[in-house]
């Protein structure tokens, strides 16, 4: 059996790395998680799949209330993303152990630990089968790791962005909350815009539809739902039209 998609784009959440502990217990990266993660990665990658990822840095920091902080909004933002490089290094070392080879790309230079992003070069990595990390979201502040996400995924001429959640897919309300919630197989985008459906920030959900780029959102910690997702099978939400 052929994968559906030749070439992905991977968006995990700085929080999925935090495992269940939480910020309670303050691990803020979860080797359990990674290595599980760098598993599912690896078995993908072995299909033929070109595999390209964006991780958040919330489990390191989030942007606060300047207010509160006194921090202003872009000087936080790049605290952000430096959390982001941060969570690239501990996943790219991850796959490294599992014997993937791997690229780190950061939108912000720091030569001694990542590549530059060179779309051209990561691409060609893509090509040699390499798996291709973006860190440091777009290089600017007040643009979220999912507009990093869909921006590199059009760069790139990725086939479909696959958000892993905590959750199986879109509801018609929070699961965790609502009981009655129903989840949705399909869906297009002119509908997650009228529910008002949280899926992405609507700066990374317009580019996607602008560019007929397709998302699915999928529970990414159920062991196997990466590789069912890359061969097709119903896993998850899928967001397109």
């Amino acid at each position: 059996m052929q994968p559906r998609y030749k070439r992905i784009l991977l968006k995990l959440s700085g929080e999925a790395l935090m495992g269940e502990g939480g910020q309670n217990g303050y691990e803020p990266l979860n080797h359990s998680i990674i290595a599980q993660y760098a598993k599912e990665i690896k078995a993908v990658a072995a299909e033929g799949v070109e595999v390209a990822l964006v991780i958040g840095g919330g489990n390191i920091y989030r942007g606060m209330n300047e207010a509160e902080t006194g921090i202003e909004r872009a000087h936080g933002d790049y605290m952000g993303m430096l959390a982001t490089v941060i969570n690239g290094m501990a996943l790219q070392a991850g796959l490294e152990k599992e014997g993937v080879f791997t690229r780190l790309q950061s939108a912000i230079k720091m030569e001694q630990i990542a590549e530059p992003y060179i779309r051209r070069r990561a691409i060609r990595h893509l090509e040699k089968h390499r798996v291709v990390i973006f860190g440091a979201g777009t290089g600017n502040p007040y643009f979220t790791t999912d507009t990093a996400g869909s921006l590199r995924a059009i760069e790139i001429k990725a086939d479909v962005i696959l958000k892993g959640t905590r959750v199986d897919g879109i509801y018609t309300a929070d699961p965790e909350k609502d009981a009655a919630a129903t989840k949705y197989e399909t869906i297009t985008f002119r509908e997650c815009i009228n529910k008002n459906l949280k899926v992405m920030d609507m700066t990374a959900f317009t580019l996607c539809m602008e560019n007929s780029l397709p998302i699915i959102v999928f529970d990414m910690n159920k062991p196997g739902n990466l590789m069912k997702v890359v061969m097709g099978e119903r896993v998850g939400t899928l967001v397109q039209g």
